[in-house]
């Protein structure tokens, strides 16, 4: 029987060309729509980790209130003993100290006078240590433009724009004005040992990378940092797990009435993330219902138009005494058989071109220029398993929906009405 309805829709291209076509686009902007959600939000969440909140973050009750503001002077002191208890409690995670700060750079000349001057937003971490990741989670050795990675202390990089801006050159000596973690001013001068490149643009515009150890000299933070990260060892954020480290944290070592007690915060907790993620998730889901309802009214539609036409066919089978209900299965067998194929090629131009956009992503750099959002210029599609058969939900469901709406008018008609209609 089902080879009978598949050759019958394969021969009256009426009967299946439209409802494929439906089918197959819905299918792929489905699958690319999904794909590119996928692609942007993960890109944007393993950024804003990395560079920012980590999978945890460890910081003082105070600096957390204001850390939008990088109190420094609110800093952890005892980062040291704070770093030992939690690679002692959670030896699963890499843990990583990292100081934030900003400050006006100074360029000299030849005579020692002010050549140019830029503010810099500075990201302090452990670039010697071998067991810390720092390298991998801001991918520095393949963003480096010129120049060569700090291997001394003294030695920093700097945005590849900053320094072109301000005609800073390989080896240059700069000066750090900033304000240390007791509120006096700190100057320090530092050798400018290569430029990077790191493709977000709140990082592009001026930033300065360092040792923390060479800025806990410069700001006066001895066993100080702002605040520590952690990540799971294969870098790969679990939100169930990152909100049971947080609360087993807290319930150790944070007290409401010590304001400067550690306090761990999730990455959902950051900036609003979890609703942002939330939101997103909805809009996903929301995306996908969207093209069932669509695609379910338009299917509807060719459905009765296809009744209208196939009058004399339903009515030769209910002459011949085939039932209203064989009949009515027959046409939602055929309804699945169209949408698996309109979703089987639907699904294969929307991979194609999913895969086409994770291997080259959109550049929106130019909208992201003046931003401060934490998320990369290049939004990149993502392929997971789950692309592969998101497409075939709305795909199926929707040919299914619409036939069985359609269909109904069967069970309304009597053979006589349609053998009038047949004129026989």
């Amino acid at each position: 029987m089902i080879q009978f309805l598949f050759k019958g829709l394969m021969r009256d291209r009426s009967r299946s060309l439209f409802p494929v076509l439906v089918v197959m686009s819905g299918v792929m902007m489905t699958v690319l729509i999904q794909s590119w959600i996928e692609g942007a939000m993960g890109d944007f969440i393993s950024t804003l980790a990395n560079f920012t909140t980590g999978h945890v973050k460890v910081m003082s009750r105070a600096y957390a209130r204001e850390s939008n503001q990088i109190p420094i002077d609110l800093s952890y002191i005892g980062v040291e003993s704070l770093l030992a208890d939690l690679k002692r409690d959670f030896p699963d995670m890499i843990w990583t100290p990292r100081i934030r700060f900003g400050g006006l750079l100074d360029i000299p000349d030849e005579a020692g006078e002010t050549r140019a001057q830029g503010p810099v937003a500075g990201l302090a971490v452990d670039l010697f240590s071998t067991s810390l990741p720092e390298n991998r989670l801001l991918n520095l050795e393949s963003s480096v433009v010129q120049g060569r990675l700090p291997r001394n202390s003294g030695e920093i990089l700097l945005s590849n724009d900053f320094a072109r801006k301000l005609g800073i050159m390989i080896g240059d000596t700069t000066t750090l004005i900033s304000s240390s973690m007791y509120g006096s001013m700190a100057t320090s001068n530092f050798i400018v040992i290569g430029t990077v490149h790191f493709g977000v643009s709140a990082m592009d515009r001026g930033a300065m990378i360092s040792d923390i150890s060479d800025i806990q000299k410069a700001l006066d933070m001895q066993d100080a940092a702002g605040e520590v990260l952690g990540f799971f060892n294969d870098l790969f954020y679990r939100r169930n797990l990152t909100e049971e480290v947080a609360a087993s944290f807290n319930d150790r070592y944070s007290r409401k009435d010590d304001e400067f007690s550690p306090q761990m915060f999730t990455l959902r907790d950051e900036s609003g993330l979890g609703f942002i993620i939330d939101i997103v998730d909805y809009i996903s889901a929301l995306f996908i219902s969207f093209f069932v309802v669509v695609m379910s009214i338009v299917l509807w539609n060719a459905g009765l138009l296809a009744s209208l036409r196939r009058y004399g066919e339903i009515g030769v089978r209910l002459a011949i005494g085939e039932s209203k209900g064989h009949v009515y299965r027959s046409l939602l067998s055929e309804s699945l058989m169209i949408g698996i194929v309109g979703s089987v090629i639907g699904a294969a131009i929307g991979l194609v071109m999913a895969y086409y956009m994770q291997a080259n992503g959109l550049d929106i750099g130019g909208l992201m220029e003046k931003g401060s959002i934490m998320a990369p210029d290049v939004m990149r599609a993502r392929v997971t398993p789950y692309t592969y058969v998101i497409g075939f939900i709305p795909g199926t469901i929707a040919t299914f929906m619409g036939t069985a709406m359609s269909g109904i008018g069967v069970y309304k008609r009597k053979t006589s009405q349609l053998m009038k209609e047949l004129e026989v």
